[in-house]
């Protein structure tokens, strides 16, 4: 491997793991107003594997773990299969960046050399007053590698004592956590119900939750109810039941859901009048039945999550530092084992998330 290459997973296009290519590539360059990291961990999200399925394309209608087995789900590229439209696939995915500033281009950038960052991988190119956004590893090369190049204005020095991996599970999960909970205004009054309560995103959800004064009931498997309320849940919901025997019919002010699928007509059975529904995913599948009437009879709110607000990221940086929430690290694994681990992620019995260490470049 030469000088200027370093080691990546490319994805080649739609498809199984066999579209993951490990091996060498060119170092990027960074361009004006952009810096050049080296990437310490990068933490694995659904939406890489559902960007490399083209599980967002609209002819796609199953959750991701059964498109992930099914051939025809993936047998050709997709136009609207990522994002913003078609994956400009080879790309090198990892949405979830902890890094160390190597190289700058601005000169006022200098003091950012050497500091340990995260990335704020969903960015608003056009400003916040508009709802366009591009986000790093869907739209271009993210942190799969040893090197990734990002604008300047898109990371954020962190001072903790968090490991690097500790550091990797942060951006996705807890940004598109903390991106509901802004958008549907959640409060110490609110009752909010979180589905999918130990994955990355609803084990964040429950932390930030419950940052901000809520009390909160968790979904989740009966085997992981003990992690759920070391998390600090209030009521541990068994995934499948019977949600309203348990809580009661117009007893949730929020519900935050990123599970949809077949589920998703008793949460609204949930809601008090006036509740809040948010969702930023649908990882039982995307299509569902909806009773209008339990949506406009009780005056529901209907919130559809992607674009993070402009206060989202700074506010997590500042949790991290004072100490308001924690990181849940279920595992790491060599970059170059990235099959093996999201194999292992799909199986969905871990808590928390998985990070990828890419190997140190050779000095």
């Amino acid at each position: 491997m030469s000088a200027n290459e370093m080691l990546a997973v490319v994805t080649t296009g739609n498809g199984g793991y066999d579209r993951l290519k490990y091996g060498p590539v060119p170092i990027p360059e960074p361009g004006p107003g952009e810096v050049l990291l080296r990437v310490l961990a990068a933490g694995i999200n659904n939406t890489e594997i559902n960007t490399r399925l083209g599980w967002y394309s609209s002819s796609v209608k199953g959750d991701t773990a059964s498109t992930a087995t099914t051939q025809e789900a993936y047998a050709e590229h997709k136009a609207d299969g990522g994002w913003n439209g078609a994956t400009p696939f080879p790309l090198i995915q990892g949405t979830d960046c902890c890094g160390s500033v190597v190289q700058t281009t601005n000169p006022s950038d200098n003091v950012l050399l050497g500091k340990r960052v995260l990335v704020r991988a969903c960015m608003r190119p056009q400003g916040y007053g508009v709802a366009d956004n591009v986000w790093m590893a869907s739209d271009f090369d993210g942190a799969f590698a040893q090197y990734v190049k990002v604008p300047s204005t898109e990371i954020f020095p962190v001072a903790c004592d968090w490991s690097d991996a500790e550091l990797a599970t942060v951006p996705c999960a807890y940004g598109t956590s903390e991106n509901m909970l802004h958008r549907a205004k959640v409060g110490p009054k609110d009752f909010v119900l979180v589905t999918g309560a130990s994955g990355g995103v609803g084990s964040a959800t429950i932390q930030l939750a419950k940052r901000r004064g809520a009390t909160v009931a968790g979904v989740t498997s009966l085997g992981k109810s003990d992690q759920l309320r070391d998390l600090g849940v209030d009521i541990v919901v068994e995934r499948g039941s019977d949600y309203a025997s348990q809580l009661g019919e117009k007893s949730v002010d929020v519900v935050v859901d990123n599970v949809a699928g077949p589920g998703f007509p008793q949460l609204l059975k949930l809601m008090k009048p006036g509740g809040r529904y948010v969702s930023s995913g649908a990882i039982a599948g995307p299509v569902v039945e909806l009773d209008m009437r339990d949506m406009y009879l009780k005056d529901i709110t209907l919130i559809g999550c992607t674009g993070w607000d402009e206060p989202v990221f700074p506010n997590l940086i500042s949790y991290i530092e004072r100490g308001e929430i924690r990181p849940l690290l279920a595992k790491t694994f060599p970059l170059g084992d990235i099959a093996l681990a999201q194999e292992e992620f799909l199986k969905k019995k871990h808590f928390g998330n998985f990070v990828l260490i890419p190997p140190v470049p050779q000095s």
